[in-house]
């Protein structure tokens, strides 16, 4: 067993989002206690940056919605023109088919006027 522990790139990430949090946290009571200091109550300042927090919450949400739907839209259009049959008249082709070598249709009839019992 080793004798020192590595920390792993989760724990730095976690480590890292929760001093940015404590960092927001800070910031977000200095300006409740600024505020305070310019004559406003404590709880509407509060209550400001709640309606504050919200309403960013509430545009990403927004901006997600949208950008989900477009990414729906395009799967669905990409798999469209996927399946989608472009050959809308197949060409006849050269081959050898049930009545020997010739041009077949689609359905697969010899269309060319050789004889079959031709060699």
């Amino acid at each position: 067993m080793k004798k020192t522990t590595r920390t792993t790139t989760a724990e730095r990430a976690g480590r890292w989002l929760g001093r940015a949090w404590r960092g927001f946290v800070r910031q977000e009571a200095r300006a409740i206690q600024w505020l305070a200091g310019k004559g406003l109550p404590a709880g509407v300042s509060r209550s400001l940056f709640w309606i504050v927090k919200l309403i960013v919450f509430g545009g990403l949400l927004y901006a997600t919605f949208w950008l989900a739907l477009l990414l729906a839209f395009t799967l669905i259009a990409a798999w469209l023109v996927r399946n989608a049959d472009l050959d809308e008249e197949k060409q006849p082709e050269l081959r050898d088919g049930h009545s020997g070598v010739g041009l077949y249709d689609k359905d697969d009839w010899r269309i060319d006027m050789g004889d079959p019992n031709d060699p």
